[in-house]
Parts: C-alpha cells; structure tokens; sequence
C-alpha cells in the first residue's frame, strides 16, 4: 500500500512540526519513532516522549484506506532532508518495513508495531477553551522564558505559569535571581481562575511551533495537563506539580527612583562592560547620579571597564551591583525604544519595565561587587 506521495518540502514539513520532542536515545526504543495513521486519504503523524505528545493531520496523497505502523522519525527526516525539495516521494509499506521512494533513492526502513506506541493517556476534563493569537503567545513565551530555571531542584522553577482569569493571560518565570512578568487580553471571560505550571521543554517546543501569524492557539488547561491546537496540530503535554512563588509579593511597588533612557544604548554599554567580567562573577556596577549613568566592570586580572551615559534622571545617587547577564537577556529579549529602570536603593531589587505598559515587568536581584 502507498501510505502518502506528496512533495519532500510538504512530507519534510509535517514530520518536523512534530520530531522536536523525540530524543535520539531512549529506554524505549519505540519513542525514537513517529506513528503513522493512515484513514482514508488522511495522514496522521504522532511522537511521544510520555510527558508530551504532538499530532498533526495532513493530506499526503498516496492509496485510499487505514494503515497505522511506526518508524524511526530521525531517519526519515534525515533522509528526506537528503533529497530535492520540489520532488515526489512515496512510503509503501512493505511487510514488517517502509519503502521510501524519491527519484531513483531507495530507502528501506524497519518499523514497530503500531499498538506498541506508548500513547499519552488524556485527562478526563479540560477547563474551558480559550484562545489568543499566536503571535502574542510566541511573544510572551519570549518575554518570560529566559528567566526560567535549570535543572533547579525546585521543579516547579523549571517552567512558566500560566494564569488565566477574567479576560486576562499572565506568563511568569523566575529562577530565583530575577522574574519575568507579561499579560495579554483574552477574548473570553474566564470566571474561574486557572494556573498551570509548564514544563521547560514544552515551553522551548511551544517556541519552535507558534508562528508569527494571526492564526489562533486554543489552550485548555485540566489538573496535570495542557492541551493546544493549532495549524491542524494537537500538542498535549504533562504539568509540572508544585506551588509556584507567589510573584505578586516579587514585584516592588513605589520605587521612587525611575529613569527612563534608551533600551539599545543600554545594552550596548552593558554588553560592552561584559567583556571585562569574570567567567563566574558576571558582576557590573551601575552608578546612577543625577544626569549621569556608570556601567563598570571589573575581574581577576584587574582589568576594568567603564562607560557613561547621558541619561534624564534627578533622582538619589545609588551604586548598585547585577549580573549582566540578567540585564542583557531581559533588554535583548524586548524591542521597545525606551525602557524603564525603577530602584529604591543598593539592596532592593531593580523593576525594569516598558514605559506607560504595565503588561510587562521583569525583577531582578541585586548582587554584591
């Protein structure tokens, strides 16, 4: 039977919008593959790592009927990224095996059975559907998701919550050392409040999907899973299980000392100042005095570096140490002009902000230099 015979680009397409999951090494040797649901002229692709699990349905050409086996998605790729993208190719199944058909390339791949396939077990009940552009997803999962943790034996660092209440979506992640805050309007009222915890690797693979357009995203959130739809793609995926920081209390309210300058020439200056810090002590000192704003970096070698900017400020005169790293992944992750710097002093966190937008808020800690 030919289970599809369609373009490479198009056959390449839709196994790569569902292979960022698989992991070339597993104890279940079964998980290294796809699954693939032929009904009638229809072609369901699925790949599970048992936490998360990813389907997508397409018109892929090919016979008329119902075949389901599984096969190595790495080496299908592979393969088909090897050939013409404007060329025809076809799967036959072919007892136990697959034959991929592409000009005059032969590939004979081995299969495992269909009914093998650890599929993810759904919950029950979702909460209600609701939905946002993807674009504005995408942006938000990159306003917040640098401030993820890693590998923290706090679980639930590992993440972003997701808050859903009135009209209102809220993406917060912290590490610890800093918080990213970034809401956007929903186009329904949810009247109950929901929050969910998402896993580091559903967010990275959330990233790589979502595209720029217009097009929705439908979420539905049940107590230990997520469920999205989008571009005929069903993403399902485990919670991570915990309490997360209550990051109302994090966010300073009332500093007095705000400066708003240019986001670009900050980083700049930073960047610059981050080529003399220490490999561990990623330290720069912010000096802040009326007209006047000091980056310097200092390191083992005594090596120092110092840079001046005019900035618009009358406020105290603080010094002030952060890891650089911190300021600069939060003011490359933003495209606004004009950023807002809000301190109460040397001790206290610093609240970055976007001028009149309050859908964006990052802390973070200060550091002792």
């Amino acid at each position: 039977m030919i289970v599809l015979k369609a373009p490479q680009e198009q056959v390449l397409s839709a196994l790569q919008s569902v292979a960022g999951i698989v992991e070339r090494r597993h104890t279940l040797p079964i998980l290294a593959n796809v699954l693939i649901r032929k009904t009638g002229g229809q072609v369901q692709l699925t790949t599970s790592d048992l936490e998360i699990q990813i389907r997508t349905s397409s018109e892929l050409g090919g016979d008329e009927g119902n075949f389901t086996t599984t096969v190595g998605a790495r080496k299908l790729i592979d393969i088909l990224r090897s050939m013409p993208s404007d060329q025809t190719v076809s799967l036959e199944s072919n007892q136990n095996k697959l034959l991929l058909k592409g000009g005059k390339s032969r590939f004979t791949l081995q299969t495992l059975p269909a009914e093998d396939f650890p599929l993810v077990q759904e919950a029950a009940s979702f909460g209600p559907a609701f939905s946002v552009p993807q674009k504005t997803l995408k942006a938000l999962l990159n306003q917040v998701s640098f401030s993820m943790a890693v590998h923290d034996i706090r679980y639930y660092l590992n993440g972003i919550l997701f808050v859903a209440e009135g009209k209102q979506l809220s993406l917060v992640a912290t590490d610890g050392h800093r918080l990213a805050y970034a809401s956007a309007e929903l186009d329904v009222d949810i009247a109950q409040r929901q929050e969910v915890i998402l896993p580091r690797k559903t967010v990275l693979e959330l990233q790589r999907l979502l595209s720029d357009k217009e097009g929705a995203i439908e979420m539905r959130f049940a107590g230990n899973q997520a469920k999205f739809g989008f571009d005929g793609m069903e993403f399902v995926t485990k919670l991570v299980e915990g309490k997360f920081p209550d990051y109302n209390r994090v966010i300073p309210k009332n500093h007095k000392n705000i400066v708003v300058l240019g986001r670009t020439a900050l980083l700049a200056s930073l960047q610059r100042a981050a080529i003399l810090t220490s490999e561990k002590f990623k330290g720069v000192r912010l000096n802040l005095e009326p007209g006047t704003l000091r980056v310097a970096s200092t390191n083992a070698e005594q090596e120092e570096a110092v840079d001046e900017l005019d900035i618009d400020y009358g406020g105290d005169a603080i010094e002030i140490g952060f890891n650089v790293t911190y300021l600069i992944d939060v003011l490359g992750n933003m495209d606004q002009d004009m950023v807002k710097l809000e301190l109460a002093d040397a001790n206290s966190s610093a609240l970055v902000t976007i001028p009149d937008n309050t859908d964006f808020k990052y802390v973070v800690m200060p550091m002792r230099i």
